[in-house]
């Protein structure tokens, strides 16, 4: 277990469905009565520097097929298992991709910016820096993760920012992460999309879907082909 920090307690506090007055200080007691063992040991340690991490697209069916944005799509030829090897030709065939290129040349179509998971406040506003006084070049749809965050949001004048950008802003819902209430992937289009699986089919039949950050799905956005957000400009 990872004990609470106060970072998580200043979260927390003035939610809407968080303890109120003497209730939240009772709560705040008993979850500072847990704070980790100061004696625990790990198996392993590892320290990431994330300011040196390249951004991440996917270029298959899974969220485990993702490679840095500088990357290159894989060559099935190269697997030694066969297994392996033939369900990397039939989702490169599925994707429309061949193998060696550059993922920054693979054509985005759509972009989706939205799920539960990854249209929160903090996502919307990092997206919006990316394309304010900017204009998006291909359809791009923005759903909020929650009435709330959508409330958010425009009290902070981040809609006016993607509406200015060419961007559709929505009401919040599932939406395009699983192709619903009309809003899909047309057959063979590639999205760049901030939802949390990109199965077969998920957004529409034989939809391509690119899992990528707010921030690159932004991008992508700007450009219509898969873009390192690090080498946009201001």
């Amino acid at each position: 277990m990872v004990a609470p920090d106060d970072t998580t307690y200043d979260y927390l506090q003035g939610r809407p469905f968080s303890p109120k007055g003497a209730q939240w200080e009772k709560a705040l007691k008993y979850w500072r009565s847990l704070p980790s063992d100061t004696d625990a040991a790990f198996d392993a340690e590892v320290a990431l520097s994330a300011a040196e991490l390249a951004p991440m697209v996917t270029w298959g069916n899974s969220p485990e097929n993702a490679l840095p944005v500088d990357g290159r799509v894989p060559d099935p030829e190269m697997e030694p298992n066969l297994n392996r090897r033939n369900h990397l030709r039939r989702t490169l065939d599925y994707m429309g991709l061949e193998p060696g290129m550059l993922l920054t040349d693979i054509p985005i179509d759509q972009v989706f910016i939205g799920s539960c998971t990854n249209a929160r406040l903090e996502d919307l506003r990092a997206a919006s820096m990316i394309i304010r006084g900017k204009r998006a070049v291909i359809p791009a749809l923005v759903v909020p993760g929650s009435t709330a965050v959508k409330r958010a949001a425009e009290a902070e004048g981040i809609d006016q920012v993607f509406l200015e950008a060419g961007f559709t802003w929505a009401e919040s819902g599932c939406s395009m992460c699983v192709a619903m209430n009309g809003d899909e992937v047309g057959p063979g289009k590639h999205c760049a999309s901030t939802s949390n699986r990109n199965a077969v089919d998920r957004q529409g039949r034989a939809s391509r879907t690119h899992l990528v950050s707010p921030a690159m799905a932004a991008a992508a956005a700007l450009t219509g082909h898969i873009t390192d957000v690090r080498k946009l400009g201001p």
